[in-house]
């Protein structure tokens, strides 16, 4: 099978090109890239293959000015966009694509078990351009009778190269600066990066919209302590007010561990349903908690 893999480069696409079994080709801006091109800039030359998973993106930044924010729809869209264009120019479709997408694009701050039937409502930058990205590939894939399957991710977890807020606790916790919130009992939805790249070369013949997650659903105390038992720190928890002034820090200096934006990651429940992969694609993954490889 000829596989086409945008985004190798990144966190994910490294446990991507482990799994993705066959003729590979890789794409971006790497030299080491089997096709480099800017997909924000470029539209790339392409050849003919089985199937393609986009995996390419900007994320886990919060844009401080209008051209930040631009930044996530020329990555995210444009990117999309300019990719599609190379597959329409090279008159050679694929049987299937899998677009890595997110569950921001619900636009929920709290709640637990949303499913794939919730209405998105992206309210973010980054959210807004991966649904418009979404609904582009939709479109096209329907015209030219491609098997799309979207892929909708929380927190993806693996090892100390895990990105965004998890990524974040895991490395001050790791150093000794992490302090709990409250008591830590909000529920965050969580999957091994090495489970969702297995999934992916056996939805050559799958078309839909699926939550991926490890359906435990841990609470932060859980992970927390997870964690601070693997590397041997003690979790703390932080007086309300210090708690207040760390945020305010946040806020203004780029790379504090704590900031508002954070703070309300961590402070809700926020959880998905993967109920609908488990039925339709046999989705089986391990708990996040003792399976995630720390070393």
């Amino acid at each position: 099978m000829k596989i086409l893999l945008t985004g190798a480069g990144g966190f994910l696409g490294s446990y991507l090109q482990k799994e993705l079994i066959g003729e590979l080709s890789t794409l971006g801006r790497r030299s080491s890239s089997s096709i480099i091109c800017s997909l924000d800039k470029e539209v790339p030359v392409l050849s003919e293959y089985d199937l393609i998973v986009h995996n390419a993106g900007w994320a886990h930044r919060i844009p401080k000015s209008p051209e930040q924010e631009k930044r996530f729809f020329e990555v995210n869209f444009v990117g999309t966009q300019n990719l599609v264009t190379g597959i329409d120019n090279s008159g050679k479709y694929p049987q299937a694509m899998v677009f890595i997408s997110t569950v921001a694009v619900y636009g929920v701050d709290t709640g637990e078990l949303i499913a794939e039937s919730c209405e998105p409502n992206p309210k973010t930058p980054y959210a807004k351009s991966k649904y418009k990205a979404e609904q582009l590939l939709q479109d096209w894939a329907s015209q030219h009778g491609v098997n799309l399957s979207i892929l909708r991710l929380p927190l993806i977890a693996g090892g100390n190269q895990t990105p965004g807020n998890l990524g974040a606790m895991i490395k001050a916790i790791q150093r000794g600066y992490y302090f709990r919130i409250g008591k830590g009992s909000a529920k965050k939805s969580l999957v091994l990066a090495e489970d969702v790249a297995c999934l992916i070369p056996t939805l050559i013949n799958t078309t839909g919209i699926f939550n991926l997650t490890d359906g435990v659903n841990p609470s932060l105390a859980e992970l927390e302590e997870y964690l601070g038992s693997f590397y041997g720190k003690r979790v703390r928890s932080i007086a309300p007010w210090i708690l207040r002034v760390a945020t305010w820090f946040g806020d203004l200096i780029p790379g504090f561990p704590i900031n508002s934006y954070r703070m309300g990651k961590l402070g809700d429940s926020l959880t998905f349903d993967d109920a609908k992969a488990r039925r339709e694609l046999s989705w089986d993954p391990r708990p996040v908690i003792g399976n995630l490889d720390l070393r």
